[in-house]
């Protein structure tokens, strides 16, 4: 249970209702609203259940004579108690209500759909709401009695994802739903969510029909050129367009306005200026258009303009392209639609999404001059609705797309974002383009933890965890897509280079190794097989020099030979012409044989003489492309990168630790009670961090705060150890470099002598004196969270003690983690490699520091309220890992359900 969740129990004021409509999609595409309902809304319901079918109103109420009075339509307001309802345009399709019992903590549901609307997704939609809104209330389970002939409530009941328990008795179904979403719920509800989508977006990506408004006839207007694109793409579809002043524009008939069409489009392609697109866009819903792909700019900067395009969105139900964007393209040849100014978009597998209209350009450019193309590009622009997000559940159902590549500039729903990018990434490489990696926007943090979790760290933390393959170069996107898209993943780290220049070698080989992949010495019977054809003065290390001697011939056997080793996962291939020879040819024999033979190690070739930064291998068989750089550091990045995806595509599949042994109602009770004296948030006191970390069975060596001298004594004696004494002072959060720290105290004289040295130094600020016994010493770490509003929690692990400022190095990761996230944790930051080696002296437990860091992200993850927290150091020996010090700030809980299903707008 989260503190959010035991506050708003506990407060009359949470069943407010909250009337604010959230648009989401059915299972068909429909967009719908949903909003809390309120007893004004008494009269919708009751014209509802009165619309029902006598059968479907004895499915609901037991009974088809049943009329339910206008207090019973809407359950009275309180903490447990919420109504939803799911309106298309101004009618009310469906209701779902649950009223809390005994302690709030349990609430009965019920639903009710309008019968011709049942069968469409809208009682799951309804109850995932109903769900949301009753879990952030404190409502931890529901309870539903249905008739056992009610079929489409039980189907949505046990369909939903969530744990389900039931069991029948006279006739009726008793039926429980717990509400905490957990893998399970989180899988069901994206392929829900995946349909949908297809179902809506197929309105913009797939259109029946469309119609381009202000396609002009001056050749030089965006409108003419948009128009002539989808001409020349020879879009399958009905093509209109609307322009008052032309018969026709481009051999494609006009009318003189939106409301004139004969037929209701799909897409509307609005190429006005932008005080006329809030109007146009009104005409587009009455007309019944679904969706509107807005290239006009300057609406963003004119809030009017912006919020009545953004209305007639809202009110007519569509989805919305743009606006400010360079337009869309879907090169199926059942579509073949370009509505774009970009120039007609190469064909190929690679989909793209971009809110630069300039990236997508120069992304298809390179495609195209590489012999590639994309299957589908959306140019998101502002990005009012459809985004990044909906376009990898479009590319997760369609086949066509091999490559998925994004470039954004903003995350709407950042932890959706990383659920359904790790989804695809299982199925096809997800690439990014970097932007925004400034540390100007680091926020400004008073803990060691927050003070290096900054945007580039927590994105990239994101992308990582989500298999995402992010890089900072235009030319590193292209020549990575290529890499993928051509051969197959490296097995490992392992790289031989081949070069007829032993320079050449060198470098690639300290190109290999910048990047973090392994040139390994070569085993004998691998230096016989090269030793066969190469020259004699060869060298056949690794890297390999063929000698500038080597014709296409004896080239080709040495990087077969490479190739068939298993003393390596990957081979990149240098050749220089020289007036001895030029072997260059010989690559594209051996990969011609390799296409034969059993091998399945990638090939890269490197042409230091080329005058492009990428081209495709010359000479190779159809259907088999062999990347070529002009630089061996480019072909060793690439490289890299295709080792880190099959690495991240073998890992252990995660599973979430039980955890069994906490008690998050103990901490929630502790941060409930410092947020009622404290609503703005704060650090807690020392002791409550302890009863804090104790709640969730972290190792804390605990301590006393005492009032003064003698009590300092006192509390020495008791210990019976040597004890720290630590200065809890006003605005002082780092005690030891304030001086508020004096450690290894063994007697009395020397407590008494430190707590009169601390209450001189910091005078009336000291508020107490923290009495901790002595920690073992240890290898020092810090383990630390920070909360990003949109993000989530950010866990960092890292070096710790006193030099964790000095030397900062931390890796981090988004919680909710895993057990494999944390085990992965341990090895990445430098000196963890070392650090939990077995054969480092003096050994660290490793096993007790990945339990910390598991646990940490578990309470972050439940305290919603714990926006910094550092644990600092943590010292850990061969057989301990203990807590010396810790901090944690708490801040009102954010609101909001990231997994829900909703619309941007």
């Amino acid at each position: 249970m989260s503190v959010a969740e035991r506050r708003d129990r506990s407060r009359p004021e949470t069943g407010r209702v909250d009337a604010r409509p959230v648009r989401a999609l059915l299972a068909d595409g429909t967009v719908v609203r949903m909003r809390e309902l309120a007893g004004a809304d008494a009269p919708l319901i009751g014209a509802l259940y009165r619309g029902l079918p006598p059968y479907d109103r004895y499915l609901r109420f037991f009974s088809a004579g049943v009329s339910p009075s206008a207090d019973a339509l809407v359950p009275r307001a309180g903490p447990g108690s919420v109504s939803v309802g799911a309106f298309h345009g101004e009618e009310l399709i469906g209701v779902a209500q649950c009223v809390a019992v005994g302690d709030g903590s349990v609430a009965e549901v019920a639903l009710a759909v309008a019968h011709p609307q049942q069968a469409h997704g809208v009682g799951t939609l309804l109850l995932e709401h109903l769900a949301s809104r009753a879990r952030r209330r404190g409502v931890r389970r529901f309870v539903a009695e249905v008739l056992a002939e009610n079929t489409p409530v039980r189907r949505v009941l046990t369909d939903i994802g969530l744990r389900t328990r039931m069991h029948a008795e006279d006739g009726c179904l008793h039926v429980e739903l717990g509400l905490d979403p957990d893998e399970g719920y989180l899988a069901a509800l994206a392929e829900r969510e995946e349909r949908a989508e297809i179902a809506s977006l197929t309105a913009v990506l797939a259109p029946r029909s469309v119609v381009v408004v202000g396609a002009s006839r001056r050749p030089d207007s965006v409108g003419h050129a948009v128009l002539a694109g989808i001409v020349a793409a020879g879009f399958t579809g009905r093509l209109e367009a609307v322009n008052p002043h032309a018969a026709q524009v481009s051999g494609v008939a006009c009318y003189r306005s939106v409301t004139e069409l004969l037929e209701p489009p799909d897409l509307a392609v609005l190429c006005v200026p932008a005080a006329a697109v809030p109007q146009v866009a009104e005409e587009c819903g009455r007309r019944g258009a679904r969706a509107l792909l807005v290239i006009t700019s300057g609406l963003s900067t004119d809030p009017p303009l912006a919020t009545g395009l953004i209305d007639a969105v809202r009110r007519f139900d569509m989805r919305l392209v743009g606006p400010n964007c360079l337009g869309i393209a879907n090169t199926d040849p059942a579509v073949r639609l370009d509505a774009g100014f970009a120039g007609t978009a190469p064909v190929g597998d690679v989909g793209l999404v971009t809110q630069s209209g300039g990236v997508a350009i120069a992304v298809q450019d390179e495609l195209r001059r590489l012999g590639a193309g994309v299957s589908t590009m959306v140019s998101t622009g502002d990005k009012y609705d459809v985004s990044g997000n909906d376009l990898l559940l479009w590319w997760h159902g369609d086949l066509r797309t091999r490559t998925a590549v994004l470039y954004l500039e903003s995350f709407g729903n950042p932890r959706k974002f990383s659920r359904l990018a790790r989804r695809l990434a299982e199925r096809i490489p997800v690439l990014t383009l970097r932007s925004g990696s400034s540390e100007a926007g680091q926020r400004a943090a008073a803990s060691h933890t927050a003070a290096t979790a900054t945007p580039r760290v927590t994105r990239d933390a994101l992308f990582r965890q989500a298999g995402v393959l992010a890089v900072d170069r235009l030319d590193q996107l292209s020549e990575l897509i290529a890499t993928l898209s051509w051969q197959p993943l490296p097995a490992g780290h392992r790289v031989a280079v081949i070069s007829n220049a032993g320079g050449a070698g060198v470098l690639a080989a300290d190109a290999c190794t910048s990047a973090g992949l392994v040139v390994p010495p070569l085993a004998e019977r691998t230096r016989q097989a090269l030793r066969r054809p190469l020259p004699a003065h060869a060298a056949t290390g690794n890297p390999v020099d063929t000698s500038a001697a080597a014709t296409p011939e004896m080239f080709a056997a040495a990087v077969t030979a490479l190739l068939a080793s298993s003393d390596v996962d990957a081979v990149v291939a240098l050749t220089v012409p020289t007036a001895l020879a030029d072997p260059f040819p010989g690559i594209a024999r051996a990969a011609n044989e390799a296409l034969t033979g059993d091998s399945d190690k990638p090939l890269l070739a490197v042409r230091l003489a080329q005058a492009e930064h990428l081209t495709a291998l010359p000479g190779t068989r159809p259907g088999l492309r062999v990347p070529c750089f002009a630089e061996p550091a480019a072909a060793a990045t690439s490289l890299a990168y295709a080792a880190e995806r099959f690495r991240w595509l073998a890992r252990p599949r995660s599973t979430d630790p039980a955890l069994t042994d906490i008690d998050p109602i103990r901490a929630a009770g502790v941060v409930t009670g410092f947020l009622d004296g404290h609503p703005d948030g704060g650090w807690l006191e020392p002791e409550q961090v302890q009863d804090v970390l104790e709640a969730f069975r972290l190792p804390i060596l605990r301590g006393v705060v005492v009032e003064g001298t003698d009590d300092a004594v006192a509390a020495f004696s008791r210990a019976g150890r040597p004890v720290a004494l630590k200065a809890v002072a006003d605005d002082v959060l780092h005690k030891a470099a304030a001086g508020g720290v004096r450690l290894g105290l063994d007697s009395a004289d020397a407590v008494r002598q430190a707590a009169e040295d601390l209450v001189d130094r910091f005078g009336t600020r000291l508020r107490g004196l923290l009495v901790q016994p002595m920690a073992s010493p240890g290898v020092e770490l810090l383990v630390g969270v920070t909360n990003d509003p949109a993000f989530g929690p950010l866990v960092a692990v890292g070096l710790g003690g006193t030099i964790t400022d000095l030397a900062v190095d931390r890796t981090h990761r988004l919680a909710p983690l895993s057990d494999a996230d944390a085990e992965e944790m341990l090895g990445e930051f430098h000196a963890g490699e070392r650090l939990f080696d077995p054969r480092h002296v003096p050994a660290v437990n490793r096993s007790a520091v990945r339990d910390v860091i598991v646990r940490v992200a578990r309470l972050a993850e439940l305290l919603t309220e714990v926006v910094e927290l550092d644990l600092n150091p943590v010292v850990v020996g061969l057989n301990r890992c203990v807590t010396v010090d810790a901090r944690i700030r708490l801040a009102p809980p954010p609101s909001g359900d990231p997994a829900l299903r909703a619309l941007r707008i």
